[in-house]
């Protein structure tokens, strides 16, 4: 067999952890706190096989539907976007600013493509999320952490490391954020997006939970203070419509959205198109907030019953995120507890997280203590049950 890429050695790590992830995920028997799905209940199916049977014919959109599609997306999706998505965060956008991408991840893979040499440097969050650092390697980048706190992005860490690492680009998930939870503070967005102009570096904005609000302010993204440019905002349709759908757009600058278009017609000339017009019916017929709303009360439920679980369950001395929305906690358990080899006792208790280990890159030291929990696709009743068990083990470690 011929010599594999350096890059796959570059991204091994990233990519064990996504496997286990994905693994942890299908096993029935398992209560698996570790996906990022959301629940079952808040997938469209009644609609979306509504909207099929209606438009997927010959004499309506059928056709149209199974034929080579624009690299940039349909326009009535892209107008979706700016309409319904981008305008209630205060963001004004054309046409000619927004790219239909096939899911979140896609925005990461063109965008690194578009901007990223090996050797390249790319300043994370601290912890940050896994899969966007497994891309990022796999251009042969270098992932350069920065502190955090219950405010997001300490920004006097960012700009320091800016002059000492002269960074391609800085990247963030400033609601909700995956891994933990957090949201960062009016404040930070503001100065976050003034960083990127100053030094001329990209900010990439992953914004796939704000929709997902159950408590708080809503904030504007960092994108909203963007003066110059510098800022590219990427989301996904996986959580408010279906992550089977692989859907999800970029908002750039024409002159960006251009040069993404070249990339993605080498990467995979466009997007899937059947998916593209039932995600545009749903969003034209009007059927988007309401299923917002039973999203965000399905998603809630389940965040509180979670927090009452980690509260009561596990030891004294833990610390956790309460977040205002999202899929994910972050929870610090003593330091004696290294949840990575804990999580082989978990598995036989059939019950699953993620380590936090993995989220964490060089810049800042890893948190052997920590794990990510998610609530999102566990149903209220289980819940309770997975973090008894779960519970069991930590209190068994200790």
């Amino acid at each position: 067999m011929a010599e594999f890429a350096r890059r796959m050695a570059f991204m091994q790590t990233t990519a064990d952890v996504v496997r286990n992830l994905f693994d942890s995920m299908t096993d029935p028997e398992t209560i698996s706190f570790g996906g990022g799905a959301p629940a079952r209940e808040a997938l469209p199916v009644e609609l979306v096989h509504q909207i099929a049977s209606e438009v997927l014919t010959r004499d309506q959109r059928g056709a149209q539907a199974l034929q080579y599609g624009n690299p940039t997306g349909i326009p009535e999706l892209r107008q979706a976007v700016i309409d319904r998505l981008l305008a209630p965060k205060g963001l004004k956008a054309g046409l000619e600013n927004v790219i239909i991408v096939a899911g979140g991840m896609e925005s990461m893979n063109l965008v690194s493509q578009l901007f990223l040499d090996p050797g390249d440097v790319v300043l994370v969050e601290s912890p940050t999320f896994v899969q966007s650092v497994q891309v990022f390697k796999l251009f042969e980048a270098r992932c350069i952490a920065c502190k955090t706190d219950n405010n997001g992005l300490v920004i006097e860490d960012v700009e320091a490391k800016i002059k000492q690492y002269s960074p391609k680009m800085v990247y963030v998930i400033p609601t909700f954020q995956n891994p933990s939870g957090r949201t960062f503070s009016l404040e930070r967005r503001k100065a976050l997006a003034e960083l990127g102009s100053r030094y001329d570096i990209t900010i990439l904005e992953d914004d796939p939970y704000s929709e997902m609000r159950y408590s708080g302010e809503k904030l504007p993204p960092i994108k909203y203070f963007d003066q110059t440019g510098n800022t590219i905002f990427v989301n996904s349709f996986s959580k408010i419509f279906a992550p089977g759908a692989r859907l999800g757009y970029t908002y750039a600058e024409p002159g960006i959205i251009r040069k993404l278009y070249e990339v993605k017609t080498a990467t995979n000339s466009f997007t899937n198109v059947v998916t593209q017009i039932l995600c545009a019916e749903f969003f034209n017929r009007g059927l988007y907030e309401p299923h917002l709303k039973l999203i965000c009360d399905i998603h809630r439920q389940r965040r509180d019953v979670m927090m009452s679980c980690i509260q009561s369950m596990l030891p004294g001395e833990t610390k956790f995120v309460y977040p205002d929305g999202g899929l994910f906690t972050w929870v610090e358990l003593p330091e004696q507890v290294d949840t990575t080899v804990m999580l082989a006792d978990a598995m036989a208790q059939r019950v699953a997280y993620v380590p936090g280990r993995e989220f964490f890159v060089e810049g800042q030291p890893a948190r052997n203590n920590c794990m990510r929990i998610s609530f999102g696709a566990v149903t209220p009743d289980k819940i309770p049950v997975g973090m008894q068990r779960l519970a069991q083990v930590v209190h068994a470690r200790l």
